[in-house]
């Protein structure tokens, strides 16, 4: 796990990509690797997912990872890991999609929305929080103050512009759909992480 953290922490963005076609999966998997992104996730509600999971890691550069979320069963997760799935991600919690990832060696993060749910899935490690549009913000830096160690990856809703707001309220990096793949989101991704490491005033 602590590979795909150190390059989450690194790119601060985890493309989510649910799109209408494998061809444009794997077509928009390639362009955040053009982006400079290492670490991508393809969903399972792709028609035809599987052979995006596989079209994509041929495609990949290496050191870069390529997994698989939405996974909600042991018996998709199963399907995810002979596809050849890097790491998976949940929607909720799902133990048994955990015991999966555990027994495959693959990381897992594990949704959660409620405190109650994120702490238990912290406690097996990173957390994706959704639908987290739904607190924004501010739900998250509540979690910080009672889990200040959990790594968290908010997703669901997240516009490309508010990622340095979530970044601010501690998380570890963050889910974006859509907004990367619109015209000119390299230029804006890099332009907005720029501008989010430039110290403030009080740190001047």
């Amino acid at each position: 796990m602590s590979g795909v953290l150190e390059l989450l922490r690194r790119q601060r963005v985890l493309p989510v990509l649910r799109l209408p076609s494998a061809a444009q999966a794997t077509a928009g998997a390639t362009a955040m690797f053009g982006y400079g992104l290492r670490v991508v996730e393809l969903t399972a509600t792709t028609p035809d997912w599987a052979a995006a999971l596989r079209d994509t890691r041929r495609a990949a550069p290496r050191g870069t990872l390529v997994g698989l979320g939405t996974v909600t069963s042991g018996a998709l997760a199963i399907q995810a890991v002979e596809a050849g799935a890097q790491f998976l991600v949940s929607p909720w919690p799902a133990p048994d999609v955990r015991a999966v990832a555990q027994n495959a060696g693959l990381p897992f993060l594990e949704g959660a929305f409620t405190p109650g749910e994120v702490a238990a899935a912290a406690a097996h490690g990173p957390v994706k929080v959704f639908p987290a549009h739904v607190g924004g913000p501010s739900f998250l830096v509540s979690l910080r103050q009672l889990l200040p160690e959990a790594d968290l990856v908010p997703t669901g809703g997240i516009a490309l512009e508010a990622v340095p707001d979530w970044l601010r309220a501690g998380a570890c990096a963050v889910g974006v759909g859509s907004d990367l793949l619109r015209p000119g989101a390299a230029d804006r991704l890099r332009s907005l992480l720029a501008a989010f490491d430039e110290p403030t005033e009080e740190a001047r």
